[in-house]
């Protein structure tokens, strides 16, 4: 997909575009001998993606005002946006292996869009192609793990190591085998989906739990990495979990 772009439609083309496929943007000028040299290799990479990536053609003679905006000193210049961004950005002719590197770090490869799509058959389809990745391994893994295949999902998850959640639900399994502490209502909340009761279950079992103390923490850290770093509960959670431990 190839198109020229104004300063009137810039923010519906490329902007609001590009929360839905990535939009590479060219800066050129019809003086510039480099910019002649870079489009054509833009252009196949571009309409080799199918669909999947879009390019936008700008002459910042004709458009000062958005050569002002994005800073534009060289050209020719060329900026990936993503989600409304510049996610990636050169100056000057490049040659078409480093053309086809900017467009292949813009696109989801095969094995992103099989994580994405988290269903067992994709993930395991996944591993096939990328034997190590830790957000096909650990998701798999709890899926064996909730249907009863733990030693399975053990396996899955020690191929991950230094994967929070990989080392969360390995130290799940082996309290779970263990029986010592009794953590099954925290467990039972975790898979209910009530996540804030079984935190709070989870670290009020610490002060007691003697040598488990570490795996249990290991459990907590895990679902605080699922939860991510912006969740106020994951914020609230780290909290009472430096409290407990220390």
């Amino acid at each position: 997909m190839v198109f020229d772009v104004t300063e009137q439609d810039f923010q519906r083309e490329v902007i609001e575009r590009s929360h839905t496929i990535p939009v590479v943007v060219d800066f050129w000028a019809e003086w510039c001998g480099p910019c002649r040299q870079l489009g054509p290799v833009l252009e196949r990479a571009a309409n080799a993606r199918e669909g999947k990536v879009a390019l936008a053609k700008i002459d910042t003679d004709a458009n000062p005002g958005i050569s002002q905006a994005f800073q534009i000193q060289g050209i020719p210049a060329v900026k990936a946006f993503v989600n409304g961004r510049v996610a990636d950005e050169f100056v000057g002719a490049q040659p078409p292996v480093q053309v086809e590197r900017f467009f292949d770090g813009l696109v989801p490869s095969e094995v992103d869009g099989l994580v994405a799509a988290g269903d067992e058959a994709s993930l395991k389809r996944a591993l096939e192609l990328e034997p190590n990745r830790a957000d096909a391994l650990v998701p798999l893994a709890r899926i064996l793990h909730g249907r009863g295949e733990s030693e399975a999902a053990l396996e899955l998850a020690k191929r991950a190591p230094g994967d929070f959640g990989a080392e969360g639900l390995a130290a799940r399994i082996g309290l779970e085998q263990g029986g010592e502490p009794d953590l099954s209502e925290a467990f039972a909340a975790l898979d209910g989906g009530d996540q804030e009761r079984a935190l709070a279950l989870l670290i009020d079992a610490i002060p007691a739990a003697d040598g488990a103390r570490d795996e249990i923490r290991k459990v907590v850290v895990g679902l605080l990495d699922q939860l991510g770093a912006g969740s106020d509960l994951a914020r609230d959670g780290r909290r009472r979990l430096a409290a407990a431990l220390y």
